[in-house]
């Protein structure tokens, strides 16, 4: 796999800013990382998350919710923060991201409300019952890119290298295993390595929970908390997605990252709309 650097990836170039006035910036959202020619959540909230960490005093995030209120498209967008509040070791802002309407006005695509913080800057006192997924060898997994897929546009899938676990993946030849979970090896094509930036689009970047169930299609996320619990170590990531109840129309989806340390760097939990498949 090729290797470059952070700030020279196509996912750097791809999340970019650009400060119009102070808390205001402009983006252009790219169609490499949709789904069904939507822009995928998890890529949309590491944009987000760059703003905020421009406009905030502290360089990571912590705690983002997001809630998303209109399918955002490919194309041109500005991006509006506040500084809610900043302490000694964490600042909370808001942002919110708005494309234009066919009226001529705007149209808000997502509301995040995110604390910031310094990772390197927290103790190091660790006291968990959590353990990584039991995911096969990375070498005895499915290159996502070369297996089955819905019908529709994947462009995200073709900036990701995905592993999925063989065990997790009959949903792709019509025998899904009705557990509604998701696991793989996860890192971004070009070999970038992970950061917490990148982490707000791992919790939202491989196939839903609900493909397990046999229900495939556009899953749209109507809400979203991540929490980044510490800087990643080099190396791939391993997912586990997973869900445990389907009821009217909605699902939630329960997503753990982990790094080649052994440490759970992210969690995250999501609503979203089930799939009509």
């Amino acid at each position: 796999m090729a290797q470059v650097s952070i700030g020279d990836s196509e996912f750097d170039r791809e999340t970019a800013v650009v400060p119009r006035e102070p808390g205001v910036y402009d983006v252009t959202l790219s169609p490499g990382w949709t789904v069904m020619r939507v822009v995928n959540g998890g890529y949309l909230l590491a944009v987000v998350g760059r703003a905020l960490g421009d406009a905030l005093p502290h360089p990571d995030p912590i705690a983002v919710s997001a809630h998303y209120l209109s399918p955002s498209v490919p194309g041109p967008a500005v991006i509006r923060t506040e500084t809610v509040r900043s302490g000694r070791t964490l600042s909370t802002g808001q942002a919110s991201v708005f494309q234009p309407a066919e009226d001529g006005g705007e149209v808000e695509r997502i509301r995040v409300l995110a604390s910031y913080g310094d990772l390197d800057a927290l103790p190091d006192d660790t006291r968990t019952t959590a353990k990584p997924p039991a995911i096969p060898p990375r070498e005895r997994c499915l290159d996502a890119a070369e297996g089955p897929v819905p019908p529709g546009d994947f462009s995200l899938m073709d900036r990701l290298d995905l592993r999925m676990d063989p065990d997790t993946v009959g949903w792709a030849v019509g025998e899904p295993s009705g557990r509604g979970s998701m696991r793989a090896w996860f890192d971004l094509a070009d070999g970038r390595a992970a950061d917490p930036l990148s982490l707000l689009l791992t919790v939202d970047a491989l196939p839903p929970a609900a493909f397990d169930l046999g229900l495939t299609g556009w899953t749209p996320t109507v809400e979203l908390t991540a929490h980044v619990r510490c800087r990643p170590a080099p190396g791939p990531l391993r997912v586990a997605l997973a869900t445990r109840n389907l009821a009217g129309g909605f699902l939630e989806e329960d997503a753990e990252v982990w790094d080649s340390a052994d440490r759970l760097v992210a969690q995250s939990r999501q609503l979203a709309r089930a799939p009509r498949g």
